[in-house]
């Protein structure tokens, strides 16, 4: 559909969650589809939007502004990928939005497309109100795999990207699905890719050879070692389940017969830290640990390598007290406290950036990632009561 069929076109969020939810936006997919009909709505409306695209090429992420161009707002956060639905058991159509029963099913529906629909939904009522301060719709990719989607609109802010100079906003509120409690802290999560180079060898000989699987082994020992080594580190605020850093194994594979010794194998594993920790540590002790086991492996197989590849880096959100982004959700929402939160999101990479930054969204997080994913249509109507409020303050100034 182009801008100009587009031209003054009106959706409730109900129907633009639908609209939404139609693009089948998992994340190893193109969410350019989804990114052209929100630069076609956008521009049916008057706003212009900024891409950043990924170096392939086959993703985006959307930067707007409704209100005046010259200065910096709050940015409504929210990414465009959703997770998988291959093995779930869905009772329809997962890319079809359905309603029943007071919820609203399909996949993304409440993580996050939800959120972002509201944002959409209302911009003709943001551009009716004469905004003082302006309101930017940010939509990224790749937040359920590497969060690193939403990073190059961020570099960008304040400075001047395609001949547009895109503000540096005043408050960012990332609309992950909260209850529209006000999340401030949650971990940040490491994930890595250790890949083990040995020398096959007939199993009677070990002298031979190097075994993949046994060196990796012996790493995976050690981050068994790290994880239990981490509980001591308790987290003083007691906000945080489990209150200690975390280290876990999803993978680890090697070797094709039990009578040979393994040329291969891999290990994928995560670290997941408080918002308090150094994030370096565990990466450092595991590469002296691996060094080692090297060194072991070389004595008989000189051509055997260990490689760690860091997969992804999603910084914590670490609390700020009485900052402008938590003031104002706290109005918003009429909540007067704070939660923290056991997934990651992409809050960490804004606050990183020096932006103050809270999450707080519509929908609860235990149906996120689930068959028959929804988001209560009460949660949606408290969702649009947020975004008024918003636009109300964003007229007064």
């Amino acid at each position: 559909m182009t801008a100009s069929a587009q031209a003054g076109q009106r959706y409730t969020p109900l129907e633009m969650l639908a609209r939404l939810v139609a693009f089948d936006t998992v994340s190893d997919k193109s969410n350019l589809p989804l990114i052209d009909f929100v630069e076609d709505y956008l521009a049916g409306w008057g706003v212009a939007s900024v891409r950043f695209p990924n170096a392939a090429g086959d993703k985006a992420a959307l930067f707007a502004t409704v209100g005046p161009q010259d200065r910096g707002g709050v940015v409504l956060s929210g990414h465009t990928d959703v997770v998988p639905v291959t093995g779930q058991a869905w009772s329809r159509d997962p890319f079809a939005l359905h309603v029943e029963d007071g919820r609203a099913y399909g996949r993304g529906a409440v993580d996050m497309k939800g959120f972002v629909a509201l944002g959409l939904a209302l911009v003709p009522d943001f551009l009716a109100a004469d905004l003082k301060t302006p309101i930017h719709l940010f939509l990224s990719y790749d937040e359920e795999v590497t969060c690193l989607g939403v990073v190059d609109g961020i570099a960008a802010m304040g400075k001047t990207t395609g001949g547009k100079t895109l503000p540096r906003p005043r408050a960012v509120i990332v609309g992950e699905p909260t209850s529209l409690d006000i999340c401030d802290a949650h971990k940040g999560v490491r994930t890595f890719q250790t890949s083990i180079a040995g020398f096959a060898a007939h199993s009677s000989k070990p002298q031979l050879g190097a075994s993949a699987v046994h060196a990796g082994a012996l790493l995976a020992a050690e981050l068994d070692h790290m994880a239990e080594d981490a509980k001591r580190g308790l987290d003083a605020s007691g906000r945080f389940d489990p209150p200690y850093d975390t280290v876990h194994i999803g993978t680890f594979h090697g070797g094709i017969a039990r009578n040979i010794l393994a040329d291969r194998s891999e290990i994928l594993w995560e670290i997941r830290t408080l918002p308090s920790s150094d994030p370096e540590a565990g990466p450092t002790r595991f590469a002296a640990v691996s060094d080692k086991v090297l060194e072991r492996m070389r004595a008989t197989a000189p051509s055997s390598k260990i490689e760690t590849v860091m997969t992804s880096d999603v910084p914590g959100l670490a609390p700020e007290p009485g900052s402008e982004a938590e003031r104002l959700a706290m109005r918003l929402s009429g909540r007067n406290h704070t939660i923290a939160v056991a997934y990651a999101t992409e809050a960490g990479h804004f606050q990183q950036a020096g932006l103050a930054t809270v999450v707080c969204g519509p929908g609860s997080i235990d149906q996120a990632h689930q068959p028959n994913e929804y988001i209560t249509l009460e949660q949606l109507q408290a969702g649009e009561t947020f975004m008024r409020k918003l636009m109300a303050e964003c007229q007064a100034g």
